[in-house]
């Protein structure tokens, strides 16, 4: 069944030049060696081992943007961290990405190599359209892997959510439980952000065709479509 994504008005307004991509992919097939993903996240840890690549810190510029779009939203970003800015610290401390499941880890890894945030929605326990939007504060929010906590997101935090509650919190900082992405998850939604497709499009781009590249061999078919003020809704 189709589901919409909508920007809202306030969200566009406030960030007029954020662009988001969707992939989105059916028939997936978690169970199955993907080599090119274990490829991908291999190469990133030797890079970082050899010296030739790190992960993009506070200071570039992708990052702070995100950094400073958390204050205006009221989170404190050294505190609840963008999820890029999260991920590219722990593999600069360990040395190592997580190995969660070839979807998972297949964004993961073009997350941190192009420096932007991404997430995941499995299309299968989502209710009604998602939207993006700031929260009134009665939203629920159960965070990914604790099934028995529910939080309530404060009013004016960016959120996606659904007509069941809340998908990710604090834009991009942790997804929901309920629509987590698993190895038998087969139609599954991946979002890649910038919160300046004037100055950053252009990784966007590479990152959504390299996640496209990745998913392709192992489902049925793969789309791209984007979400921005100019384009506020996207069905896929």
């Amino acid at each position: 069944m189709p589901t919409t994504f909508h920007l809202t008005p306030a969200v566009a307004a406030a960030f007029p030049d954020a662009r988001i991509a969707l992939v989105t992919a059916t028939g997936l097939r978690g169970h199955e060696p993907w080599p090119a993903t274990d490829a991908a996240l291999a190469a990133l840890e030797r890079q970082l081992a050899d010296g030739s690549w790190q992960p993009a810190g506070e200071s570039d510029p992708r990052i702070d943007a995100w950094h400073t779009a958390y204050r205006s939203f009221g989170t404190n970003p050294r505190r609840i961290r963008p999820s890029v800015d999260a991920l590219g610290r722990r593999l600069a401390k360990q040395g190592l990405l997580p190995r969660i499941n070839p979807a998972v880890d297949s964004y993961n890894a073009v997350s941190v190599r192009h420096g932007l945030p991404a997430g995941a929605f499995d299309l299968a326990h989502v209710t009604g359209g998602v939207v993006i939007r700031p929260a009134d504060g009665t939203e629920t929010f159960t965070p990914l892997g604790e099934p028995d906590t529910v939080e309530h997101p404060r009013p004016g935090e960016i959120v996606y959510a659904d007509t069941t509650g809340v998908l990710t919190r604090h834009w991009n900082h942790r997804d929901a439980h309920r629509t987590r992405v698993t190895a038998d998850s087969t139609h599954v939604t991946f979002l890649l952000e910038t919160l300046h497709a004037d100055r950053d499009g252009h990784h966007l781009a590479a990152a959504a065709d390299e996640l496209r590249a990745l998913l392709a061999p192992h489902g049925d078919g793969t789309a791209v479509a984007h979400l921005s003020a100019d384009s506020p809704d996207v069905t896929v």
